[in-house]
C-alpha cells in the first residue's frame, strides 16, 4: 500500500467518523428531550466506541450525569424554592399570611455529578478552545454553590484566554464572533452571581477574579469598578479610588463610574468631590440615575 493510498483510507476513516459523530448528537439531543436516560446512556457508550474524541460526546456525557445527577424532593418549610409553590394557609385563623410552604428542593447526587465534572474536564484538556466546555463546567459549580471551585475554572479560562488570544470556539466546534467581549461579558455575569449571594465570604473571591481579568486586560472597565466594590465593602477607599479613577480615564462618560467614585468619596467623608462627582452623573446618567445623585447631593449639603 502506497502513502497515497493511506492518506485516501485515513481520510474515509475521518469523514465516516464526523458524519456518524453528527448523526450521535442530533439522536442524543432527541433522546434528551424525551428524557429517556437509558437510551441516552446505550447510545453515549456506542458513540464512546466510533468517536472517542468527539467533542460532542464529551459535552453530551457531561449533560447526561449532570442531569441525571439532579434530583428533587418536595420539602415543606418557611423558605419556598423554586416555581413551583404552594401556601399553607390557617383555616382557624383572620390570618392572612402563610403558616408555612410545600415546594420542591432541589440536590444533586455527589457520585455522579463528579462523573459529569470527569467528561467535561476531560473535553477541556481534549479540546482546549471549546468555550462551552468550559462554561457548562462553571454553571455546575454555580448550581452546586462550590464557589472555590467556580472561581478556579473562571480564573483558568483567562488565563488559556491568553495563551490562545481569544480564539474560541462554540457548539460543533464553531467560531464564536467578538470572542474577546462575549468571553468578558460572560464573566461578568459570574461576577454577578458571586455579588448577588450577599455573602461577604465571597469577595475575595470576586477580587481574584477581577484581578485575573485585568492581569490580561488592564482596560476592562466593569473589572475595574468589580474591585472597587470589593474594596469599598472592605472599606478600603483609597484601593477602590484608585481603580475607579483608573476607569474614568478610560471612559470619563461613563455615569456608572462615576456614581461610584462619588460613593467612594462619600464612603470616605470627603463631601467636595462627592458632590462633584454627582453632578457628573446627573449629566451622563439615565433618569433613575440622576435622580439618585440628586438626592444624595441633598443629603451631602444637608448633613
Amino acid at each position: 500500500m502506497n502513502k497515497k493510498t493511506l492518506h485516501f483510507i485515513i481520510g474515509l476513516t475521518f469523514l465516516f467518523n464526523a458524519t456518524h459523530a453528527q448523526d450521535f448528537k442530533k439522536e442524543f439531543d432527541n433522546l434528551f428531550q424525551k428524557q429517556d436516560t437509558l437510551a441516552q446512556q446505550l447510545l453515549l457508550e456506542k458513540w464512546e466506541k466510533v468517536a472517542p474524541n468527539d467533542a460532542e460526546l464529551f459535552v453530551s456525557n457531561f449533560n447526561f450525569y449532570a442531569n441525571k445527577s439532579r434530583k428533587e424532593v418536595i420539602a415543606l418549610g418557611q423558605d419556598p424554592q423554586g416555581d413551583t409553590v404552594f401556601q399553607l394557609m390557617d383555616q382557624d385563623s383572620t390570618k392572612t399570611d402563610p403558616v408555612g410552604f410545600i415546594y420542591g428542593e432541589a440536590y444533586y447526587d455527589q457520585q455522579v455529578v463528579q462523573k459529569a465534572f470527569e467528561w467535561i474536564r476531560k473535553g477541556v484538556k481534549t479540546h482546549p478552545n471549546r468555550l462551552d466546555m468550559r462554561f457548562g463546567e462553571i454553571y455546575l459549580y454555580g448550581e452546586l454553590e462550590d464557589y472555590s471551585s467556580f472561581t478556579t475554572a473562571i480564573i483558568e479560562t483567562l488565563d488559556y484566554s491568553n495563551k490562545n488570544q481569544n480564539k474560541w470556539i462554540w457548539s460543533n466546534n464553531k467560531p464564536l464572533d467578538d470572542a474577546k467581549d462575549f468571553m468578558l461579558g460572560s464573566i461578568q455575569s459570574y461576577q454577578l452571581q458571586l455579588y448577588n449571594t450577599e455573602n461577604n465570604d465571597l469577595l475575595n473571591n470576586m477580587k481574584q477574579i477581577a484581578t485575573a481579568v485585568l492581569k490580561y486586560y488592564p482596560d476592562n472597565i466593569e473589572s475595574l469598578s468589580n474591585i472597587s466594590i470589593v474594596f469599598m465593602i472592605q472599606k478600603e477607599y483609597d484601593k477602590a479610588l484608585e481603580s475607579l479613577l483608573k476607569a474614568e480615564k478610560l471612559n470619563s462618560n461613563d455615569p456608572i463610574v462615576l456614581s461610584n467614585i462619588a460613593h467612594a468619596y462619600k464612603l470616605k467623608n470627603d463631601t467636595a468631590s462627592a458632590i462633584k462627582y454627582y453632578k457628573k452623573t446627573i449629566e451622563l446618567g439615565d433618569e433613575q440615575m440622576q435622580e439618585f445623585a440628586k438626592r444624595q447631593i441633598d443629603l451631602l449639603q444637608n448633613k
